[in-house]
């Protein structure tokens, strides 16, 4: 029997699928393994196909010969400062189980019963995949402080031959109207890659190097607020899966809504430090206080499609659009490993 044919990409902890939408102007197809029911509905609502399970549980042998390319977003409990922070004191633990499975040794389970978070040692899944599958290509995402991870994970994907770039990427660079940053890996057995071209900058045609890239776009350009100054902030999510109250009240709506016509007010011009994905604020130290974001708001500075359809109640919605690769960045990255070029922005280009 003719077994169906598949993506060639896998995408591990899915989500709502931003690293497809940024791979669908590429013309490239994934599947994604995702454990969280209202992320697999969205998904699936967009046309993505989906296997709702456990990553750390899903065997690799159904991908083997099949899937050549792998992507990665693992959660970052580890490397979290939140909270309690207890994962921080797993990191040595992801550590060394990145290298136990580099070198084919499975000691997941024994190791997870010694994390202080049991979730700690999903940063260190894409390793089995990537012993097991050897793929063509392998990207990864996350929070700034993971990169001593993906440079760990370089050593041994140099050492199988491939082509490795690891550093931070700021999101405003490459047309997203978000300045959120992020720990990247991007290797290649059968091509040299290396960091992302940038598409614009924080001064345009006014830096200091004569470049001549558009500037950054603005949260009030994205949002179409008609005033433009400068990015929005990064959008996070956080929280928990069954999302909970009413994100924000209505004194934090009637704020946002009076500064939309502030051009005074410090959202316009500069970038807050957070858009958080489960409580609907700009925060960020600011004197001032926050603007308030609908989900729908958080997904367009993600870059998101318009009427992306996430599924669930409004925390969930949020949490998912906060914990999502932006599309527009996912496809800067993916470009470099698959040695493409990346369509004109879908985003407002700047004034």
């Amino acid at each position: 029997m003719t077994r169906p044919r598949l993506p060639d990409i896998v995408d591990l902890f899915a989500g709502p699928r931003g690293w497809s939408e940024g791979l669908r102007p590429l013309g490239l197809r994934d599947i994604g393994l995702e454990w969280d029911t209202a992320a697999c509905r969205t998904a699936a609502a967009a046309g993505h196909l989906t296997i709702q399970t456990d990553v750390a549980a899903y065997p690799t042998a159904p991908f083997e010969g099949r899937a050549r390319k792998v992507i990665a977003s693992p959660p970052c409990q580890a490397w979290s400062r939140a909270g309690k922070q207890d994962g921080l004191k797993d990191q040595p633990l992801v550590h060394q189980a990145v290298e136990d499975l580099a070198h084919g040794r499975d000691t997941r389970n024994e190791l997870k019963a010694a994390c202080l978070d049991e979730r700690s040692i999903l940063a260190a899944e894409p390793m089995r995949w990537l012993y097991d599958l050897r793929p063509e290509w392998v990207c990864m995402e996350e929070v700034p402080d993971v990169l001593p991870l993906w440079r760990q994970y370089a050593l041994y994907l140099r050492g199988w031959g491939y082509s490795v770039w690891t550093g931070i990427l700021n999101a405003a660079d490459y047309g997203v109207p978000q300045t959120r940053r992020r720990a990247i890996l991007i290797a290649s057995r059968i091509r040299p890659v290396t960091a992302p071209v940038p598409t614009h900058s924080e001064h345009g045609g006014e830096g200091l190097f004569g470049d001549d890239l558009p500037r950054w776009i603005t949260m009030a350009e994205a949002l179409g607020w008609g005033y433009t100054q400068r990015p929005a902030p990064t959008v996070t999510g956080g929280g928990t899966a069954t999302g909970g109250a009413e994100p924000f009240g209505n004194a934090t709506r009637k704020a946002m809504r009076a500064a939309m016509n502030n051009p005074d007010h410090w959202a316009w011009r500069r970038p807050a430090r957070t858009i958080s994905g489960t409580v609907g604020h700009v925060g960020g130290k600011q004197s001032d206080g926050h603007l308030g974001l609908e989900p729908e708001e958080g997904a367009r500075l993600q870059t998101f499609p318009a009427g992306h359809p996430f599924h669930g109640n409004k925390g969930q919605r949020s949490l998912q659009i906060g914990n999502a690769v932006p599309p527009r960045l996912a496809a800067h990255i993916v470009a470099v490993a698959e040695g493409v070029t990346v369509p004109a922005a879908d985003v407002p280009a700047a004034a």
